[in-house]
């Protein structure tokens, strides 16, 4: 445990340690006591649509395997042979009847229904010659997380004693609702269009995390791409997120849910009685043909509408929108295109970053091939925008390396005296400065009580002397 000396983030102050970046120790211990006791977004259940398919992904530095069995249940399993710890699925994705490692040939079943046990041990080369028929094919079976599936969204903790999801989620789920359902108002009413983007960056894992959890004033970095008219907004008037500052919107609000660390930056959900607000965000430029604006602009006024009547009238024609993030790595938009990123922890200066694009499991082909080539354009180490925050992410972690720097924190002051408790929204803290960096606060803050208190779980406290 961290002693009284060891304290990394000043909370009252809003100042943290640049070794945070780059200490191998801290890497370890985040490992040990967050991605390990953590609830972590490790796919999409539409990945898996059929019996024995499978999705390889990882929690933190561990790779797993998702997968679908014949009753329909999803299981999340440790992907490494309990024999020598050869990876059992080397492939990204597929479908397959029974898991084998191509080392010594140990096979596991994908189906708890005919096993009892998920990933348990059915098939060992010389068993009888070997082993004498004694290996206990259970407890060599592979490990399983403890999984939770909201919405379709697969979220998976190696802490099977710890909070259950919605416990950890609190009211930060009303934000993924808006990711999850469909624009309709149909309940998970999305998909995620088949592929995921995957990359590597010079970067610690914290800065990707944070720059979604609630962080507006980074906006000047993509200047230049808005300025050229090609970036998010894909319009002009465009100053930060790609909102279209020329018409009237919704008022924005930080939001930061601390006792759990998640944080968002987010148009209120409650707050839908501003008649001049946008039915949708306009991306005129940001597609390729000249039809293709008019046809959005059908398909958005048709589902608000569809909103309307689904929901009984309690839902708006006007939307929300969302940037936020679920402690510890997963971050999301709920913009158009709708985006889940996810920042695996390779090493303190690697982080391997996932982009999945989600749409409506109704949206007609032309909707979904433009959401698709807007995600391309934007995510990822190709997308115009996601390179600028790429390069800000490589260059602090380096400058995070250096002993004369590391004597100095960095500054999280920014609207440190503007906070106020949320009552419609449970354990929230709201902000209505959005030049505030009080989610990032509530980020770290969460972070260093997991490091501190490896065996007490999230626990509210804002005191970090």
């Amino acid at each position: 445990m961290m002693g009284a000396d060891e304290r990394y983030f000043d909370r009252d102050r809003g100042l943290l340690r640049r070794e945070v970046l780059a200490s191998q120790d801290l890497f370890d211990r985040e490992l040990a006591t967050i991605f390990s006791r953590a609830w972590l977004f490790v796919g999409h259940e539409s990945q898996v649509p059929k019996p024995n398919d499978f999705f390889s992904s990882r929690m933190g530095a561990d790779r797993v395997v998702l997968t679908r069995d014949r009753d329909g249940e999803i299981h999340v399993l440790l992907n490494t042979c309990r024999h020598k710890g050869m990876r059992v699925v080397r492939y990204d994705e597929g479908n397959a009847n029974v898991f084998t490692c191509p080392y010594h040939a140990w096979s596991y079943s994908t189906d708890g229904r005919i096993t009892k046990v998920p990933g348990q041990l059915v098939g060992v080369q010389a068993y009888k010659e070997a082993y004498g028929g004694k290996i206990d094919k259970v407890d060599w079976g592979l490990i399983n997380a403890r999984v939770e599936v909201y919405k379709g969204a697969v979220f998976a903790t190696w802490d099977h004693d710890g909070p259950d999801l919605m416990s950890y989620l609190g009211d930060m789920k009303i934000y993924l609702d808006s990711l999850l359902d469909a624009h309709d108002g149909s309940d998970s009413g999305t998909e995620v269009i088949p592929g995921v983007l995957k990359w590597r960056l010079r970067s610690n894992w914290k800065p990707c995390a944070e720059n979604f959890f609630g962080d507006p004033l980074h906006g000047v970095s993509h200047r230049s791409v808005e300025t050229a008219n090609i970036g998010p907004g894909g319009t002009k008037g465009v100053s930060r997120h790609g909102v279209d500052t020329s018409r009237p919107r919704l008022p924005w609000t930080m939001v930061t849910f601390e006792e759990h660390g998640h944080g968002v930056l987010s148009t209120l959900p409650y707050r839908v009685d501003s008649d001049n607000a946008d039915v949708f965000p306009r991306f005129e430029s940001a597609v390729g043909r000249g039809d293709e604006p008019e046809f959005l602009d059908r398909y958005f006024r048709d589902v608000a509408e569809r909103r309307v009547r689904n929901s009984g009238g309690t839902m708006s024609t006007k939307t929300y929108q969302s940037v936020g993030g679920i402690f510890p790595n997963m971050s999301f938009h709920t913009m158009f295109p709708r985006t889940i990123a996810v920042w695996h922890p390779v090493a303190p200066g690697v982080t391997e970053g996932w982009r999945w694009c989600l749409v409506d499991k109704n949206a007609p082909q032309q909707v979904r091939d433009t959401a698709r080539h807007h995600f391309m354009r934007y995510s990822g180490p190709t997308g115009l925008t996601e390179q600028d925050d790429i390069e800000n992410w490589t260059y602090l972690t380096e400058a995070a390396q250096g002993p004369i720097a590391q004597r100095y924190p960095f500054n999280y002051q920014a609207g440190l005296t503007c906070e106020r408790d949320e009552p419609l929204l449970e354990g929230a803290t709201v902000s209505d400065m959005t030049n505030t960096e009080m989610s990032l606060r509530g980020f770290y803050a969460a972070w260093q009580r997991y490091l501190s208190e490896p065996g007490a779980g999230a626990r509210p406290d804002r005191q970090c002397r």
